[in-house]
């Protein structure tokens, strides 16, 4: 109880003192905690600091990187591909929320200054008359006024020096710049990004026969007109899947066989990293819930991680690629956050079962998964545990 008042005491001494700085300040420290919180790192009395700085932003309305509603209007459109992950974590198809806060400080407060303070001007007087087409049309033109302003920029080392330290006032994070020049991809392939976007199924159960077919269609007439921006277009496909590690197939379905390098070879073949991505996104969502003592939600997301896995390894013949040894080095970090979370259990109950170890979770503990392995290591094999299952059951039989 001490231990836990003395942290309260610590935390609310904190919490004065950002009081006394100034708001961006403030918004930039919510911005750099969020970020690290998204990278698993574990900052003592973090929680209570960031539900603080939340609430004020919520309570003035700016709520985070949203300086007022016109900032919302001009990131809008990359909706469709941000997510909530610290910008390290963001493959080359994603854009990091927290990456946005930085970015619109850089552009309204050192790249476009006096033309950020009109258009910040002109459209929160068109949202406020409720005008909400207008303000689209004002952030859709200042959206171009940037692109061209930052593409300027980025096409000279010097420029792109610049752009990179000007993002560091506001961020210790270099991921952030590739984001931005994301943003610059996406931003300027809008039309084509949105009318993909309408195209698609909202909500796409299963993604196999004409469904796959469509999206292939979909993504080949893009491919055509830009290929930079196929990695969001399978983000925008991911997002719209009952089970997102079904992008997988978009990858392995144009290929003619399952070998690594035939599927390496094909149009799609990112997407396969971009599922290796969900298993990793998985683990840090996995360490949060054993942090925070949910074992029910950590047991869901073994299961998540261990059901992407079966299809990594049963629809790509992974053995000797670098996928292979990305999906090793995953399921060895799993496999040492379950174990220690097993360890943990005090020597005087280590005779119960903990709800990680239940042998329902991994799908390859099952015969038939067992079987269907072993046709890759020959039929041999094969023979051999069904002889020796069946000599099993036929051992039971006699018993009982």
């Amino acid at each position: 109880m001490v231990s836990a008042n003395k942290q309260d005491h610590t935390a609310e001494h904190l919490i004065q003192y950002l009081r006394q700085l100034a708001p961006q300040v403030r918004r930039r420290l919510l911005a750099e905690l969020e970020r690290l919180h998204l990278l698993g790192e574990d900052i003592p009395h973090s929680e209570p600091l960031i539900a603080a700085l939340r609430a004020e932003f919520r309570n003035t309305g700016q709520n985070h990187y949203r300086v007022g509603n016109p900032s919302r209007y001009f990131f809008e459109p990359l909706e469709p591909v941000m997510v909530d992950k610290a910008p390290e974590r963001a493959n080359s198809g994603q854009i990091a929320r927290g990456s946005l806060a930085p970015i619109w400080s850089l552009v309204t407060e050192q790249l476009l200054r006096s033309m950020a303070a009109d258009y910040i001007a002109n459209a929160t007087k068109a949202i406020s008359a409720d005008k909400q087409p207008e303000a689209r049309q004002m952030a859709r033109a200042f959206q171009k006024k940037v692109v061209i302003s930052l593409s300027g920029l980025l096409d000279s080392a010097e420029g792109a020096a610049n752009v990179r330290n000007g993002l560091m006032a506001y961020t210790s994070s270099h991921a952030t710049f590739d984001d931005l020049k994301k943003m610059l991809r996406c931003l300027d392939m809008q039309r084509e990004l949105e009318e993909f976007g309408r195209t698609l199924p909202p909500k796409i159960a299963r993604l196999e026969g004409v469904s796959l077919d469509n999206v292939l269609r979909l993504l080949c007439a893009l491919k055509t007109k830009c290929v930079d921006v196929v990695p969001f277009a399978l983000t925008i496909v991911a997002k719209r899947l009952e089970m997102p590690w079904e992008l997988l197939s978009v990858a392995t379905g144009p290929a003619d066989d399952r070998s690594a390098a035939r599927i390496a070879a094909s149009p799609f073949a990112i997407a396969v990293s971009m599922v290796l991505d969900q298993i990793e996104e998985k683990h840090l969502l996995l360490l949060f819930a054993l942090r925070n003592n949910r074992p029910v939600r950590a047991k869901e997301i073994v299961a998540e991680i261990y059901r992407i896995e079966e299809a990594l390894r049963t629809q790509i013949e992974l053995k000797g690629s670098d996928w292979a040894r990305q999906l090793d080095d995953l399921m060895s970090a799993v496999r040492i956050a379950i174990d220690a979370e097993i360890s943990s259990i005090p020597s005087d109950h280590r005779h119960l079962t903990h709800i990680l170890e239940s042998p329902r979770l991994r799908p390859d503990h099952s015969f038939s998964h067992k079987v269907g392995h072993m046709f890759e290591k020959g039929w041999d094999v094969v023979t051999g545990l069904l002889a020796g299952n069946i000599d099993t059951t036929h051992r039971r039989d006699n018993v009982s």
